[in-house]
Parts: structure tokens; C-alpha cells; sequence
């Protein structure tokens, strides 16, 4: 597969899963300093790992979820977050995430993302309490 391939089968995977308007902003910010970083998650995230035959995109947002979670990156965790539901994850699945995180992660990265997760559902007028 050629780059130019690479990089359109990446695109329409990110749109995808962050949503057109996620995506549309990104590339709206585009400068000389981050377009090549731009070009490379479009690539080698989207266009070489998430289009991979062997996990749906359901696991492998599940599998992202609580990577970030480990690594406290909240800020990708919550964009992950709002676009779980487009992969079909469930908030149900999302909860059994976090409570699997509280033992490998600790407690006060589960405490935090269960926070986050319900103030992201807040703001995208998700009903998050059962």
C-alpha cells in the first residue's frame, strides 16, 4: 500500500470514529509546525493500526480508553470518550473499563475518569446515571 493509500484509508477511519466535525477541526488548525505531526497519526494511527483486520474498532476503542487512562492523558481520553458510541461501545462497557482500570491504574485514575466520563456524557446531553 502506497502512502497516499495509507493516508486516505486513515481518513476515513478517523471521520470514522471522531466524527467529520472532530476531524474538519483539526485540519482547520493545520500549520507548518504540526501538519507533518497531522499527516503521521493520520497514517500510522488511523491508516496502519485502526484499520487492522484482527480487533474491531469496538475493542480497540475500549483498548484505547484504558491505555489513556493509564497514561492520565485526559485530554485524548475525553475525545475517546465522545466518540466511543460511534464504534458501539456502551456506557455500560465503558464502566467495566474503568472499574478493570481501578485495579491495573489505581483508584484515583478510575475516580477521575468515572468524573470525566460523566461530565463528557454532561456536555454531549447524555443522560449518564442509570
Amino acid at each position: 500500500m502506497d502512502e497516499k493509500q495509507r493516508y486516505d484509508d486513515g481518513m476515513h477511519v478517523r471521520r470514522a470514529v471522531l466524527g467529520d466535525a472532530h476531524v474538519d477541526r483539526s485540519l482547520a488548525t493545520l500549520t507548518e509546525f504540526n501538519s507533518e505531526f497531522q499527516d503521521m497519526i493520520t497514517r500510522h494511527a488511523w491508516g496502519d493500526i485502526w484499520t487492522r483486520p484482527g480487533l474491531p474498532r469496538h475493542t480497540r476503542s475500549l483498548i484505547t480508553i484504558a491505555m489513556l487512562i493509564g497514561m492520565n492523558r485526559n485530554e485524548e481520553l475525553k475525545m475517546h470518550l465522545r466518540c466511543a458510541a460511534n464504534n458501539g461501545v456502551t456506557r455500560a462497557e465503558i464502566k467495566e473499563v474503568l472499574m478493570q482500570s481501578a485495579i491495573y491504574c489505581g483508584i484515583p485514575a478510575a475516580n477521575a475518569t468515572f468524573h470525566l466520563a460523566e461530565s463528557v456524557w454532561d456536555e454531549l446531553g447524555v443522560e449518564s446515571r442509570e
